[in-house]
């Protein structure tokens, strides 16, 4: 008869249940996560780009406050820097003819048309704020911390202690998603949320927090549709291996490669479409080469004039020579979009002011995301550029929950 009994004894106290579990968990796994210096740095430099934007909010609700909201519309309508960094412009010039506005014989008070146009821009700018630099920070954060979470568990065994206790799958997925929740919480809601409240704080007057009270809840379903595929991918890379640098290869590979066939694609399209409007404008001028020389220059030489004009494709950015449509036009090719357009291209994409269909957004998650946070802010509307994104990372985000809770408990049915 032995002298000792190795095995477990009934718990006769009470149980705390799956709820406490779940969150030791958590903590356990944000504590081990936050001694990372590299981690403490991202998540503080992820609240930085606020501050530009906060710029902004301030600029706009000045205008607004000292009744100069027609100086700065024309202002943004001529392309003149606004905010000093030409961001407050671009979004003010475009959001002048969205569908929203009143058809012009309906007459509008000031305050309801500052309400509208409040409204318009602090949507693009919490939708730029959240899909170019909070994304591509969340990337690099997640990519941190997810690949050590599931498979530092395989490679230490700990799932014997985990599953030998009142531990099951649903708490240790339910615990493990939820330190990358709050991660992303912190680096893409928090702020967000932060730049509504300081948009408040310097408005004329409280009550605009009840004319945007759809805003704190949009950029809510926006974080949860940026973190849900984003926390399933990795923690399914994780699970895969018990080595965490192929988790974290795996995790960045994807990210690089989709963003490059996304840019490869992308480029294709651009010059068949240059390619096919050049063939277009010499079919033209070999037609009617008179008109040509009424223009500026013969006919005969318009093929080398756009062979030499600074006309560019699109590229990861999505930008297209603007030059092109001028010498079709015969006019004197433009040297750029106003106010550094060329600089902000990429702000064009993340507001919605390009409104170009991306056919290719669902190979890469960060144009899809992209386009889905679009559609939760009101401003992408076009069924046929939601759904391919929508259906991507839905599938994308089912067959990595099926991954992951089938690999969790793997070495414990062996």
């Amino acid at each position: 008869m032995p002298l000792h009994d190795v095995g477990y004894r009934p718990w006769q106290g009470r149980r705390s249940g799956s709820l406490a579990a779940i969150l030791v968990i958590a903590m356990t796994g944000i504590k081990l996560a936050w001694t990372s210096r590299w981690l403490r740095r991202a998540v503080f430099f992820a609240w930085s780009p606020a501050l530009v934007f906060a710029g902004s909010f301030f600029v706009f609700e000045q205008a607004i406050d000292e009744g100069r909201l027609g100086s700065i519309q024309d202002r943004a309508r001529v392309g003149r820097n606004v905010d000093g960094v030409g961001i407050l412009g671009r979004v003010i010039a475009d959001s002048l003819g969205q569908p929203d506005a009143p058809p012009p014989d309906q007459h509008e008070s000031p305050e309801e048309e500052a309400d509208r146009t409040r409204r318009a821009v602090w949507s693009r700018l919490m939708l730029a704020f959240m899909r170019s630099p909070q994304a591509i920070l969340l990337a690099i954060v997640v990519g941190l911390v997810a690949p050590a979470l599931v498979s530092r568990d395989l490679r230490a065994k700990a799932w014997l202690i985990y599953f030998t206790r009142p531990v099951g799958k649903f708490e240790y997925v339910a615990g493990k998603l939820l330190i990358l929740a709050l991660l992303v919480a912190s680096i893409t809601m928090l702020p967000a949320l932060a730049l509504w409240l300081a948009g408040v704080a310097v408005s004329p007057s409280i009550w605009v927090a009840v004319t945007t009270w759809d805003l704190p809840v949009r950029i809510i379903v926006a974080s949860l549709a940026l973190a849900i595929p984003t926390v399933f991918m990795a923690l399914a890379y994780s699970s895969l291996t018990a080595e965490s640098r192929i988790a974290s290869f795996a995790w960045f590979a994807t990210w690089a490669a989709c963003w490059i066939a996304h840019a490869s694609l992308t480029t294709a399209d651009m010059m068949q479409l240059e390619h096919k409007e050049i063939l277009m404008s010499e079919n033209a001028q070999t037609a009617n080469p008179s008109r040509a020389s009424d223009r500026g220059f013969s006919g005969e030489d318009a093929p080398s004039r756009l062979s030499r004009s600074n006309v560019r494709p699109m590229g990861p950015g999505g930008e297209i020579g603007e030059n092109l449509s001028d010498l079709l036009e015969g006019r004197r090719p433009r040297n750029g979009p106003p106010f550094n357009g060329r600089q902000f291209r990429w702000f064009s994409r993340a507001t919605g002011i390009d409104d170009t269909i991306d056919r290719w957004a669902w190979i890469s998650p960060y144009h899809s995301l992209g386009v889905i946070q679009a559609w939760v802010f009101g401003i992408e509307r076009r069924w046929q550029a939601i759904f391919p994104p929508l259906l991507s990372l839905s599938l994308v985000s089912i067959v990595s929950a099926l991954i992951l809770w089938w690999r969790v408990d793997a070495p414990a049915r062996v």
